[in-house]
């Protein structure tokens, strides 16, 4: 099984090179300055040089196990527990008997199995393990890196009543917008439902946080404390959550608006009339009706 990529190999041993000549240089070269105010300045480059090459190979050794660190980090959690495990097996193996030793594991074993909270918590915090494994595996599979084969590093991550929650930190060259398009194979690495992305931090693009879901915690049934108010002994009638089903418009107060009034509108003089100075003949419809050239 590969352990590191070949591409990360190779460009570990590449920055580490650099950074040994780097490094050497610069911290010979300063060293050299300040010895050369008090000795020889030939003797002051040696002096630097003797400074310089042991720290720049110490950060060669640095960068260089850099991706064996970051695999270490990955497995921190698991490597720990473990640990605490085994330590515990052989203090309790070697100074109780073995029924005893036996029974203590059979208790240790059992009880959470059988208790149902402490159960769903070993389940949750096991999720929360599983997650980050199955992350850095999107990461290296189809998650596009840098041009030095750096992947994002996985922080820490803790349960939540819909899933896991998990905080990541992106290395140069990826963005959140980059993994908005990959969010439904990053579900199915997972095994959960659906994955979100959002930033952890408002100052730094780079923090973000997976909130993965695989359980629907809003259709339980959630018992209302309103049933506990209402007496159960008291009548029908005297209930006060009767809801009127329909309006009764007679029970509506609505004022009573009278309108004006309207009078018969005055006649107007037609044009030609006025301008020969003669008068408009009688009309011979009766009074109430209406004359059609009054409205001109």
């Amino acid at each position: 099984m590969t352990v590191i990529e070949a591409k990360v190999h190779r460009s570990s041993a590449r920055n580490a090179r650099m950074a040994f000549i780097l490094t050497a240089v610069i911290v010979g070269l300063l060293s050299a300055v300040v010895a050369a105010s008090s000795i020889h300045p030939i003797l002051a480059v040696f002096v630097g040089a003797l400074i310089g090459v042991p720290t720049g190979g110490l950060v060669w050794v640095l960068v260089r196990v850099w991706p064996v660190i970051r695999l270490l980090w990955w497995w921190t959690p698991e490597t720990i527990l473990g640990v605490v495990l085994l330590t515990a097996w052989v203090q309790l193996a070697n100074h109780t008997p073995t029924l005893v030793t036996l029974l203590v594991v059979a208790l240790v074993a059992g009880v959470p199995a059988a208790i149902r909270p402490i159960r769903r918590q070993v389940i949750a915090w096991t999720w929360c393990l599983v997650v980050r494994h199955r992350l850095r595996v999107c990461f290296a599979q189809f998650i596009i890196a840098n041009q030095s084969g750096s992947l994002p590093l996985i922080l820490w991550a803790k349960p939540t009543p819909v899933g896991e929650r998990v905080w990541v930190y992106l290395r140069p060259g990826l963005s959140e917008k980059d993994l908005e398009g990959r969010l439904d194979k990053i579900a199915v690495t997972c095994h959960a439902s659906t994955v979100l992305i959002e930033r952890a931090s408002e100052n730094n693009a780079a923090y973000l946080r997976f909130d993965i879901k695989r359980r629907e915690v809003l259709t339980a049934h959630v018992g209302s404390p309103l049933v506990d108010v209402i007496d159960p002994a008291a009548p029908v009638s005297a209930s006060p959550l009767t809801v009127p089903t329909a309006l009764d418009l007679p029970d509506v107060d609505v004022p009573t608006v009278t309108l004006p009034a309207q009078g018969k509108p005055t006649g107007k003089k037609p044009a030609a009339s006025m301008a020969n100075g003669s008068k408009p003949a009688a009309s011979s419809a009766s009074p109430e009706a209406d004359d059609v050239s009054d409205w001109i």
